[in-house]
């Protein structure tokens, strides 16, 4: 046996949490959560066979791509650098080992695997500081280096002559440090409170202003209902969060394959799958515990809208038109459920008025997408339905709804509903052509290309012509309630 400088002794490189920020495990739990929602009871199952056994059951049913796996980039460029002036690099990891040697055929720097084989130990703690020795030994090496993360790996560590630290807690690295002094750091990348308000979309809670509508559109003043609506809104964006950190999780080898859906949190790895779940179950519990206090009938409707949601996420979105029918319906069902919480009756014109618009804008979204595809020259976004040409078809119905919408808008101001509402219901007239112009537009810009796939709610945000669209709507419609008249 030779005793080589320690910068040359083998380098045994654990993966998960290393090499790259993710956990494969978590990865193929969600591959597998993805193809039907069951699976998740067949996981259960699994339990009983123990730590290696699930690992190999989960193996046998689906396997990550390495491709779509987001890495540690300054770490795999040391290995490169290692790998290309000679030193021996292994990848040692407790993933089943059909995981491990794809992620080491994928990297391209390793000559050798250990990991979790069928029949043997979960490969992790002892029995990855006794498998590493036993392999260095076999090669002719009495030393050996480590890099790892987690508190799993300090008993790797201990039993190695140098000791590499990736993404290591600040609790694990001064453990480490006690113990004996890291050949090198890679800091740990903290989480951030803004990459949580990023990952739970805090921008999209403005969707959730439609639950205000139907008191705006009673003209109710009761403070204390407003607060009710407060509360309810709460509830309803910490639920629709938790919702879209579930789709993001479903979505993950697509957003990282898309241009910018890739830089989420999830996608990115900057937020763990492991916490996503944690942060997402917590908010789904305050939701509906918030939602209790407003009453029975608005938890019955946040109930349905996270049903709905779900099975979009998890089916229906794969369904031409009906997905777009279904984002019309999940919008509106906002403004049912700011009826419910404030207690005021909902006008069915309204509704009208909304499933038409929201059908349009749903439409617009998935005009833009494959658009953006169309102008990448890439295929459309996996998972859906449509092929670029379906655009003349989906443009002609997102217009024609949007129309519609207007249309309702006019009939409403000659009905009783309006008469009794508004003293001076002539004034919603000016609305129309206020609202006509602002869906002609938008469909415009997407025609334009300038929507870039985004949201177009998310684009109506940030475009001022959309803020005085609504300041506008909001005069005309103050206008009307008074019955002012202009003096000629």
């Amino acid at each position: 046996m030779h005793n080589p400088p320690l910068d040359d002794c083998p380098l045994y490189v654990d993966l998960d949490g290393s090499l790259t920020p993710s956990d494969t495990l978590h990865e193929s739990i969600v591959l597998f959560a993805r193809r039907h929602p069951l699976n998740l009871l067949r996981m259960v199952g699994w339990l009983a066979r123990g730590k290696a056994g699930f690992k190999r059951a989960l193996a046998d049913a689906v396997l990550p791509e390495p491709e779509r796996l987001p890495w540690r980039a300054d770490f795999i460029e040391f290995l490169r650098a290692e790998h290309a002036r000679g030193r021996t690099l292994v990848l040692a990891t407790a993933a089943d080992a059909r995981v491990a040697r794809r992620v080491a055929e994928h990297l391209g720097v390793f000559s050798g695997v250990l990991a979790t084989e069928d029949g043997g130990p979960n490969l992790s703690r002892a029995h990855k500081r006794e498998a590493i020795s036993a392999h260095a030994r076999a090669a002719g090496h009495e030393r050996w280096a480590y890099a790892g993360n987690s508190a799993d790996d300090l008993p790797v560590w201990a039993g190695g002559a140098q000791a590499i630290a990736v993404n290591a807690p600040a609790g694990v690295l001064r453990r480490l440090q006690a113990a004996q002094a890291p050949a090198r750091v890679f800091e740990r990348r903290p989480l951030t409170p803004k990459t949580v308000l990023r990952a739970i979309r805090l921008k999209q809670w403005s969707k959730n202003g439609l639950l205000f509508v139907p008191l705006l559109a009673a003209h109710t003043t009761d403070p204390s209902l407003w607060l009710t609506l407060f509360v309810a809104f709460v509830a309803f964006g910490l639920c629709a969060s938790a919702t879209y950190l579930v789709n993001d999780l479903l979505d993950l080898p697509n957003d990282r394959a898309h241009r910018l859906k890739r830089l989420r949190p999830l996608a990115a790895g900057t937020l763990g799958i492991g916490a996503a779940v944690a942060i997402g179950a917590a908010m789904l519990l305050a939701a509906f515990a918030l939602a209790a206090w407003v009453g029975q009938a608005f938890t019955g409707a946040l109930l349905l809208y996270t049903a709905l949601t779900l099975g979009y996420s998890l089916r229906w979105k794969r369904i031409p038109l009906f997905d777009v029918l279904l984002l019309a319906t999940l919008y509106t069902l906002r403004i049912g459920a700011g009826a419910l919480a404030g207690h005021v009756d909902l006008s069915n014109w309204l509704l009208a008025i909304s499933i038409f618009l929201f059908l349009s804008l749903a439409l617009v979204k998935r005009c833009a997408e494959l658009e953006e595809a169309v102008d990448a020259h890439q295929a459309p976004a996996p998972g859906r339905g449509y092929q670029p040409r379906d655009l003349a078809t989906l443009r002609t119905m997102g217009m024609a709804s949007g129309f519609m919408s207007v249309l309702v808008l006019t009939l409403y101001i000659d009905s009783p509903n309006s008469r009794a509402l508004y003293a001076q219901p002539d004034w919603l007239w000016a609305a129309a052509p206020v609202l006509l112009m602002w869906v002609m537009r938008i469909w415009f810009k997407t025609g334009r290309r300038e929507l870039h796939g985004e949201d177009p709610l998310a684009f109506a945000l940030k475009d001022p012509f959309s803020w005085a669209t609504l300041f506008v709507m909001g005069g005309i419609g103050l206008a009307a309630t008074i019955g002012w008249q202009p003096h000629l």
